[in-house]
Parts: structure tokens; sequence; C-alpha cells
């Protein structure tokens, strides 16, 4: 496992079970989200100081893992 998605905690008891930064209530489909709007990484860190660049990357390695894999046409 990369040691970047270590940055990655999903808890059923907080956000709904949703992927979670290091545990806080920051989801991965937040950093996301603010990426999709426009902001670049330096915007998002500004506006979520929790956060550091290594988990904006963590969470892009997520979206990609998750997307990477096959669809099964039925």
């Amino acid at each position: 496992m990369s040691e970047l998605l270590k940055r990655i905690t999903i808890n059923p008891k907080q956000c709904g079970g949703r992927p979670c930064i290091r545990g806080m209530r920051i989801r991965v489909s937040d950093v996301l989200d603010l990426f999709a709007a426009g902001l670049n990484a330096e915007q998002i860190l500004a506006e979520m100081p929790d956060l550091e660049a290594k988990d904006l990357q963590a969470a892009l390695l997520y979206a990609s893992c998750k997307l990477n894999h096959p669809v099964l046409v039925v």
C-alpha cells in the first residue's frame, strides 16, 4: 500500500463512513470538489490549514485507485 494512502481513513461513525483525511472530518470528496471548482493546491491548503500537501496527493491517488477498475457490462 502506498504511504500516501495511509492518510485516507474510513470510520463508519464519522462522516457517514466516507473516506476522510487523517481521521479529520475533511472528506476526500471535499478536497476533490475544491479541485473541481478550480482551486489549486495552494488555495486549498490556505482554505483548509489543517491539511498538508501530501493529503491532497493522497486524495487524488485514492480517487484514481477507486476509478481504476474494470467495468463489467451485463
